[in-house]
Order: C-alpha cells, then sequence, then structure tokens
C-alpha cells in the first residue's frame, strides 16, 4: 500500500510546476526564514514571556528532530524508496536521494512538532493559526512524499511523533506560561 500510494503521488500528481515548487518546501533557506520571522514576532508582541515561548518552540524542534534522526531511525533502518532497488524504474530523481534512513520523517516530525506547538500554546486567540500551521506541516510532508525520499507510513508516523511531542511540550509550556496571547 505504501508503494501504491507513493507511486500515485509521484507519478499521477506530477507536473513541471510541483517539480519547481515542492523543492522550495523542502529547502529550510525557504522554510527557515518564516520561523525565524514567527519567533522575532513572538518576541516583539509577548516580551519575556514569547522569549519562553521561543525557547519551548526550539525545544520542541530539538526533541522532534533528536527522537526521529537519532533515537527511531537507526533502530528501524527502513531503506528511502529512492534508493529501493525495485522502485527504481519508477522514481523521477528530483533531489538527491540521501543515504539516511527513512522512517519516520523527520521533516514529517519537526514540522507537525513546531505546527502541534504553536497552535496548543496559542490558543483560541489566534483561530487563523491552527488552519495555516496544519497546512504548512502537511504542504512540507506531501513535498516529502512527492520526490520519493519518504513513504506515506514515514510521514503518518512522522506527523504522529511530532503532534505527540508539540502537544506535551505545549502543554508543559501552558501549565508553567499559560496561553501566549499576541494581542
Amino acid at each position: 500500500m505504501d508503494e501504491t500510494v507513493l507511486h500515485f503521488i509521484h507519478t499521477q500528481c506530477a507536473s513541471s510546476w510541483l517539480d519547481t515548487y515542492v523543492l522550495f518546501l523542502r529547502n529550510p533557506y525557504f522554510w527557515a526564514p518564516v520561523y525565524l520571522f514567527l519567533l522575532v514576532f513572538v518576541i516583539k508582541k509577548s516580551g519575556l514571556k514569547g522569549l519562553w515561548w521561543c525557547a519551548f518552540f526550539f525545544v520542541t524542534f530539538v526533541f522532534c528532530d533528536f527522537i526521529s534522526a537519532s533515537i527511531i531511525k537507526p533502530f528501524i533502518h527502513r531503506i528511502r524508496p529512492c534508493n529501493n532497488p525495485s522502485l527504481f524504474f519508477s522514481i523521477r530523481e528530483l533531489v538527491p536521494c540521501g543515504r539516511g534512513f527513512s522512517f519516520p520523517s523527520s521533516h514529517a516530525t519537526n514540522h507537525f512538532g513546531m505546527a502541534i506547538y504553536l497552535i496548543s500554546t496559542l490558543g483560541q486567540k489566534s483561530k487563523f493559526v491552527m488552519p495555516l500551521a496544519l497546512l504548512w506541516a502537511i504542504l512540507v510532508c506531501y513535498a516529502q512524499l512527492y520526490v520519493c525520499v519518504h513513504y506515506p507510513s514515514d510521514i503518518l508516523a512522522g506527523a504522529i511523533l511530532g503532534s505527540i511531542i508539540g502537544w506535551m511540550i505545549g502543554l508543559y509550556y501552558r501549565k508553567r506560561f499559560g496561553e501566549l496571547g499576541l494581542s
């Protein structure tokens, strides 16, 4: 099922426009400024409480990345679809595949972790944040599937893991500091 869904996304949903667009979504030079803007905005709007929020946001990223890339991936040892010999003839190489392991997707873990942290700490005061944060994480994950560096189950596992980590750290932040109102 993983290979069927991946093949469908990689071939049937392909276009030259998407070939270019997804490369931006995967690139830290594209999304890092978005997160940097968010951090500066929060500090400017919320002062010391915002600085603490940024520290916990960073901790969320560190936990997500460490747990997915340094603990789970080396334990599971799942090869990436772009390195799978049985898929070589059906994959268009849009990005270098890399030698690392595939399960879970660290991109999915990181971006869902940060999205859920953001959602859980801003609360009801910023209703527009939830759809934007989730859409952002979903688009980044879709890009990972589109270029065949992850299977759908890698993305799903990463999204679940990141969501749990983001929610737990967000819960701790809220217990300690309350919701971060950006008024």
